[in-house]
């Protein structure tokens, strides 16, 4: 668990990035207080949160190219101090007293703009930080750090904000962006685990490219497809959470404060659990995606806000073992001089992960009530996991256990001669021979190797193989075999062709 903290350089980028995301939660406290008393409308709110994730959606993916190329520290000293101007904009506009949102509805966009060019460069930076058998720890240890940066960042700011008024936690926010800036000039380059870069001007480096390789990386597509169905309908907890306490549970606010208290204690052991084993493997991402999607289904069937907290916090800890897994995938299964537009793909899906399910997870509970959203949405996530799994086995050739038992215990079922009922007789038909059997030769088996009870001596096969004579299937690969990381014997054997 301890391994990223031996390297200097990351726990100076640790303890920034805790600073940091500290200061971001009370500015996001912030910004809500203040468009929620200027307008009184719930709406406005994801209105500014639309307009942070769409700059994202529409300049990843150049972000990504840029990170690629471009040495990744002098665009986050920019960008950091950019971010730090705008929330002195925001500072300006509490203090003047203006009514007008306008400002503030720009600085969302701009730091989402922000966000698209300096989120690749930040996932290149710190994933230099560290070798490469020490990523899955150090992004596990990352996700604690920003639970724990919410947590605190969310409770001081509360206070303030009662105390002071947002402009205070905007201030705030600016401070903390000198803390990563600082931590970005102590760090040593001849420490860090540098990463290959594509070089600018030739076909590698551009967008188009980035594209290209993406859609010859049929691990990674699996496991971006897996992050948008499992992010969209069963990670938007802040609508699920909120439904459910609201609703069925009549939990009421202190409720909900309960729910979100125990999902951040959920986060945390989440991602002490994995820092701890450091197992970033697909199959804890295909497992830790089935646990939190059965949890959700389970969920929807909770008595008592007791019972549905308890359901909460393994769901809470599965998740950020689910995203933590998805980002270290990312990377350790794509070249280094790819990585920026990887990561710049992988924020793309999570932004419409969130424009998407937060909607139709809101228009369920609406629809079918909060139960129901979270059952349809539990099934969904559940058949998908197991899907991803398949597919992943298969992609990889990685044998699947329980479906190679499946194999073993149901193939000669399923190849051996049919019995009749009740005498337990095998019912048989004689192969004719003559100008009407198209492979007339020795006796053939039933593509099983099980001899079989009181075989006859003459050339006899069950009814579905004298079919399948009749009508030759070539290579057939039997469903049984999906997943075995091999090939499964054929329903007809090579005699019979």
């Amino acid at each position: 668990m301890l391994t990223p903290l031996r390297e200097r350089n990351y726990r100076l980028w640790a303890l920034s990035d805790l600073v940091s995301v500290g200061g971001t939660w009370m500015q996001v406290l912030g910004m809500n207080w203040l468009v929620l008393t200027a307008t009184g409308s719930a709406a406005a709110m994801g209105v500014i949160v639309m307009l942070q994730a769409l700059p994202v959606l529409l300049l990843g993916s150049w972000g990504g190219a840029l990170a690629d190329r471009l040495p990744a520290r002098p665009v986050l000293v920019t960008s950091q101090a950019v971010r730090a101007l705008l929330s002195l904009v925001l500072v300006a506009t509490t203090m003047s007293g203006a009514g007008s949102l306008l400002p503030v509805y720009l600085v969302a966009v701009l730091s989402g703009v922000i966000s698209a060019i300096e989120g690749p460069s930040l996932g290149r930076f710190g994933s230099a930080l560290v070798s490469r058998d020490a990523l899955a720890p150090a992004l596990a240890l990352g996700s604690v750090l920003s639970s724990a940066g919410r947590i605190l960042g969310m409770a001081l700011g509360g206070v303030l904000a009662g105390l002071t008024g947002p402009g205070l936690l905007f201030a705030i926010n600016a401070v903390t962006f000198g803390a990563v800036i600082l931590a970005l000039a102590l760090v040593r380059p001849a420490e860090m685990y540098p990463l290959a870069r594509a070089a600018a001007g030739t076909a590698d480096a551009g967008v188009r490219a980035g594209l290209r390789y993406l859609a010859t990386q049929p691990v990674v597509l699996v496991v971006l497809a897996l992050a948008f169905v499992i992010g969209s309908l069963g990670r938007n907890y802040q609508v699920t959470m909120a439904a459910m306490v609201a609703g069925p549970l009549h939990g009421g606010a202190g409720g909900y404060g309960i729910t979100s208290t125990v999902f951040a204690v959920g986060a945390v052991l989440g991602g002490l659990l994995l820092a701890g084993t450091g197992r970033a493997t697909h199959r804890v991402l295909a497992g830790a995606g089935a646990l939190i999607s059965v949890l959700q289904l389970l969920s929807a069937a909770a008595p008592d806000l007791v019972t549905f907290s308890l359901l909460i916090l393994p769901i809470a800890a599965g998740a950020v073992i689910f995203d933590t897994v998805v980002g270290t995938r990312v990377m350790l299964d794509t070249r280094e001089d790819m990585r920026g537009r990887v990561l710049a793909s992988l924020a793309l899906v999570s932004s419409l992960a969130g424009i998407v399910g937060a909607p139709t997870l809101g228009w369920l509970a609406d629809t079918v009530g909060a139960r129901g959203a979270l059952a349809v949405a539990g099934v969904i996530t559940t058949a998908a996991a197991l899907a991803g799994a398949l597919v992943l086995a298969r992609v990889k050739g990685t044998p699947v256990p329980v479906l190679r038992t499946a194999r073993r215990v149901l193939g000669p079922i399923v190849l051996r001669r049919i019995p009749a009922a009740p005498s337990r007789t095998a019912a048989f038909i004689p192969v004719q021979a003559g100008p009407a059997a198209p492979h007339p030769g020795p006796p053939v088996h039933h593509g099983s190797t099980h001899p079989g009870p009181n075989r006859p001596g003459t050339s006899t096969r069950p009814a579905v193989a004298a079919h399948l004579a009749e009508h030759p299937v070539h290579h057939r690969r039997t469903l049984i075999a999906v997943g075995t990381g091999r090939r499964g014997r054929a329903v007809t054997d090579h005699r019979l062709r």
